[in-house]
């Protein structure tokens, strides 16, 4: 039987498209496992992607464009391993079909503000309500539900963009952000935020990240070492409203000035009322540091991987959020559900609900003045 050369090579080459066809690039692939072509598609006329961040050291972070999300970050364990330490989602249908703050960025004003509503210049503005009686993380037209544009500078840089018109969710002025993510050899995320107004208007930002040290968002955090660099928090009404007093946080459960499993602090006194209001710990603290960008704000580590984080900002508070209200009805990456107290979030911040409290410091943004504002997460690992 004589077999012609030419159909040799149709064959091969048939099989080699099938496998092509039945194959996703390696390129398409991340360290998390994530794929790229999972965040393409159109959201309300806007292309979102998955976009990559590296250092050389080999540190990971996946940003979506959809909220401006943190979506996977991987980062070192003691045996130098590489664990992902957020919760998120591996297809951007998990983010649009359900709101969720997963990290977001979250603008026009982070956290609370009471009834949605406050005075700017003797004029009442009206926010649109979203939770309950009150407006949170920017009304139901919050930018943790916008496309941002996408500007990725080098391997490390992404610069995602964003135009908020006059009046989303009842917020007044057209306001420009930009939001800076960058990794380096430190092993730090550093988010620089800039935004400009074309009118008087109130901003307040901050990324929602929902961190699980352990690289395992199974595990409750319980066990994870926090330390707060605040002598001070600012209480909560039964509607987890700030009550407009700040106490101190000696003999409470929010005393974190020393290093203090999370368990154990809401082990101290489970009956407090602040905890039975949240749940557990979702409470704004009144950083030391001053602005000081050098100084350490919190720090936390979870002694199953070893690996440490420390935040640094120039803010001058910080909400501690211990996933009280995760309650294993979404399904995160690698199919897990995530439960209650399975992530740490520590959102830097004005305080929330600053709008309403003058001897606060200030949210208010004025035509021709920039706002900034730079959370640093910084990673290591203790042995």
């Amino acid at each position: 039987m004589t077999i012609h050369t030419n159909t040799l090579a149709c064959g091969w080459l048939a099989i080699i498209l099938l496998v092509a066809c039945n194959h996703k690039p390696d390129v398409q692939q991340t360290k998390s496992g994530l794929d790229r072509r999972d965040f393409q598609t159109v959201v309300n006329g806007d292309s979102t992607d998955l976009f990559v961040i590296r250092n050389a050291s080999g540190m990971e972070a996946c940003i979506t464009n959809y909220g401006g999300r943190i979506v996977s970050l991987m980062v070192p364990d003691a045996a130098g391993n590489f664990r992902d330490v957020v919760q998120g989602f591996a297809h951007i249908d998990d983010y649009t079909s359900e709101s969720s703050s997963f990290g977001a960025t979250m603008g026009r004003f982070a956290n609370r503000i009471n009834r949605g509503r406050f005075v700017l210049d003797g004029d009442t503005v009206q926010l649109d309500l979203n939770s309950g009686q009150h407006t949170i993380h920017g009304g139901r037209d919050g930018w943790r539900g916008q496309v941002f544009a996408a500007k990725q500078l080098n391997d490390s840089t992404l610069v995602l963009t964003y135009v908020s018109p006059d009046g989303e969710s009842g917020f007044p002025g057209e306001v420009t952000v930009s939001v800076t993510f960058a990794v380096n050899q430190r092993n730090e995320l550093a988010i620089n935020y800039e935004a400009q107004t074309a009118e008087k208007t109130v901003i307040n930002l901050t990324n929602h990240s929902f961190f699980n040290l352990s690289g395992n968002p199974a595990n409750n955090v319980l066990d994870n070492v926090l330390y707060v660099n605040a002598t001070q928090y600012t209480p909560l009404d039964s509607t987890l409203i700030t009550t407009g007093e700040i106490l101190a946080v000696a003999d409470s459960p929010f005393d974190f000035t020393e290093p203090v499993a999370i368990g154990a602090a809401l082990a101290r006194e489970p009956a407090h009322p602040q905890l039975q209001i949240a749940s557990g710990i979702d409470h704004n603290f009144v950083l030391n540091t001053d602005g000081r960008i050098d100084e350490v704000a919190a720090r936390l580590y979870a002694p199953s991987s070893g690996i440490a984080l420390e935040v640094y900002t120039n803010e001058p508070g910080m909400q501690v959020y211990t996933g009280n209200m995760l309650d294993g009805s979404r399904t995160g990456k690698e199919n897990v559900p995530y439960a209650k107290q399975t992530a740490v979030c520590l959102e830097t911040q004005h305080f929330p609900d600053a709008p309403n409290k003058p001897d606060w410091p200030t949210t208010v943004l004025q035509p021709g003045e920039t706002y900034t504002s730079t959370c640093i997460y910084r990673f290591s690992v203790i042995k």
